[in-house]
């Protein structure tokens, strides 16, 4: 579905309210993930550099957490940094490198505070030491987070992410630790980084593309879409309410036929 343009500070408290109402009536996701896309052309639009669009985008991050929560979601995967956007400017790579050690002290209080676990996921093996070192810190700050897990993709590519399982399940067979004629989907699924959890029934893409761009390649065969013109750094709470209106409002058949 692709939403029209939205003009996100016309929305009052109250709209918010009657949102989260309806989204809470309706089956709630097991595991949304989002692409935040459209930081960049929101700084365009402004006349301001495209870091200050990550920066803003930041601060939806910092609403959404929350709104999951009330939704009860109990899974999110944020698709923050992809093994492609190496190919933007250094400037701007050092700059979401940064922000993300920046993010890491300022909020690891309240994400603790509000039972977040946080977990990387993608090559985070090949990120600078400082960007490193902050994540694993904020992942053992965080452990013991049951409200809500956060998945937070970095340096993450789906076509890599399976690569790298099918090269660990043939370290598995050359050890003669499994049998391929009776690997099955499941067993296959638990080479993958989102092991253990359950694959995401919605995928929210803002600013109006309409492409998953590598993002959860196996997790996302049957997800539901959901696209919206609005920016990521406009995305708020009502925003998701209105996605998981949506979610509900559809026949998931998963191949089949309804009764």
């Amino acid at each position: 579905m692709t939403e029209g343009p939205i003009e996100s500070r016309s929305f009052i408290e109250g709209d918010e309210q009657i949102w989260l109402e309806r989204a809470r009536a309706g089956s709630i996701p097991r595991h949304i993930g989002f692409i935040m896309d459209g930081n960049g052309r929101w700084a365009q639009r402004r006349g301001l550099p495209r870091t200050e669009g990550h920066r803003a985008g930041v601060e939806s991050l910092r609403a959404v957490i929350p709104a999951l929560i009330n939704l009860g979601v109990p899974f999110a995967t944020f698709y923050a940094f992809s093994t492609e956007n190496w190919k933007r400017p250094s400037e701007e790579v050092h700059f979401l490198f940064d922000l993300l050690v920046q993010y890491s002290k300022e909020d690891r209080r309240e994400l603790t505070e509000r039972g977040v676990k946080l977990r990387a996921i993608g090559q985070v093996d090949e990120l600078p030491a400082a960007v490193r070192a902050a994540i694993w810190e904020l992942e053992r700050e965080t452990s013991r987070g049951t409200n809500l897990t956060v998945n937070v993709a970095l340096n993450y590519g789906g076509r890599q992410e399976i690569l790298r399982a099918v090269k660990d399940i043939a370290r598995s067979f050359a050890a003669g630790e499994i049998d391929l004629e009776k690997l099955s989907e499941a067993e296959f699924a638990a080479y993958l980084y989102t092991a253990g959890q359950p694959d995401p029934d919605l995928i929210i893409r803002t600013s109006g593309e309409m492409r998953l761009s590598n993002f959860l390649p196996w997790q996302g065969t049957y997800s539901e879409l959901y696209f919206t013109e609005v920016l990521w750094p406009e995305f708020r709470p009502v925003h998701l309410y209105k996605a998981v209106v949506d979610y509900a409002g559809r026949r998931r058949r998963f191949g089949g036929i309804e009764a």
